[in-house]
């Protein structure tokens, strides 16, 4: 690493140019020709534990474990032979170990000036994962929304249909079969409307302690599971309020710890079965493809034996369900309702340890 040496005298970017950069979770350098750093934003800032200004001046090529590719790059995209220049490499960070980055370097508007953007391999598959669970849900939200047109107007013409033969029937037998035609047309009438439910009732927003909706729904829990079972906190009590709908949130959270206990179900017979609900700032966080500079960090971890591989990548899918007579809803709902906080759940997930990990800005 060279980046004591001392930096060559140029003309370093003022920044207020390049301030939209700043917003971006992608780590960013402004370079010249030769590597030198111009400019640099915030996330490459925070990435490397060094101010822009000691970055500033000092070639971009020193943090990379093989210079010569960026060097390569910057003649080829100087001489106009390629528009955009992708490649792997590893970046040196102190006290850390080399991260892995997907390197795109492209030629500015200003003449002499280079963007690099770089990716760090895991973020880029996160944000993928992520980009596919907001578009799941969303696809999801018009299935429902589809599907519960078709059924509905179905579901009332036979119920109607029933009730009117029931009052023609006088024999009881009959009259029995077409109670049962009522009563299952009323089951799927409930079950379309839990699924609309999260898309029909207007948000009640309100300053939320996340904190008292830990210990609501911990409260609610150790009351169905009053023995086998350990309900732990570890809570950072520092996290601040935030704006949300404290119902949601408390269904949200619930619908997540109900479905560990369920899991648990032969631990909590055993006597051992655990679940502990941590709490924890995040700062200088990427997800759902933007950057926030704190977000709380809640969750959700079990002793159970794990999520079935079969149904891992359709966890917040509707009507998928681990546990036999499950509606297949709880996780669905947990998921949009934490979406409408502009947040995230992710689930990591092996035998002996599950952990849903519940991710919301923070202001």
């Amino acid at each position: 690493m060279t980046t004591a040496q001392t930096k060559p005298a140029r003309r370093l970017a003022s920044g207020q140019q390049y301030q939209a950069l700043d917003l971006l979770a992608t780590l960013v350098a402004v370079v010249d020709a030769d590597g030198v750093v111009l400019w640099s934003n915030a996330a490459l800032e925070d990435l490397l534990g060094t101010s822009r200004r000691a970055i500033a001046g000092l070639p971009l090529c020193d943090w990379f474990e093989s210079p010569e590719l960026l060097q390569n790059a910057l003649a080829s995209a100087g001489g106009n032979e390629y528009a955009l220049i992708r490649y792997d490499d590893r970046i040196r960070r102190p006290g850390h170990e080399l991260l892995h980055v997907h390197v795109l370097l492209s030629q500015m508007e200003e003449s002499g000036r280079f963007l690099v953007e770089l990716l760090p391999l895991e973020q880029q598959a996160r944000m993928e994962r992520e980009e596919r669970l907001v578009e799941q849900a969303q696809a999801n939200k018009e299935l429902i929304r589809n599907l519960a047109h078709e059924i509905k107007n179905p579901l009332g013409g036979i119920r109607g249909a029933a009730q009117l033969l029931q009052m023609e029937l006088d024999s009881r037998e009959l009259v029995e079969y077409t109670q049962v035609i009522i009563h299952e047309a009323d089951r799927l009438q409930l079950l379309v409307d839990r699924l609309l439910a999260p898309h029909r009732r207007a948000r009640v927003v309100s300053d939320v302690n996340i904190h008292e909706v830990c210990e609501r729904v911990r409260s609610l829990v150790l009351a169905e599971f009053p023995r086998g079972l350990k309900v732990l906190r570890d809570y950072d009590t520092s996290i601040p309020e935030f704006r949300g709908d404290r119902e949601q949130l408390i269904q949200a959270l619930l619908n997540i710890v109900h479905n560990a206990a369920h899991a648990l179900s032969e631990r909590i017979e055993q006597g051992d079965a655990e679940i502990v609900l941590r709490s924890r700032i995040a700062r200088q966080i990427t997800f759902g493809k933007q950057r926030y500079k704190l977000a709380l960090e809640l969750h959700v971890t079990d002793n159970g034996p794990g999520v079935p591989d079969e149904i891992k990548d359709r966890l917040f899918y509707p009507l998928v369900s681990g546990k036999d007579g499950g509606s297949g809803l709880g996780l669905n709902l947990a998921q949009t309702f934490v979406q409408q906080h502009q947040g995230l759940i992710e689930c990591d997930s092996v035998p002996g340890r599950t952990d849903f990990k519940l991710l919301i800005p923070l202001p």
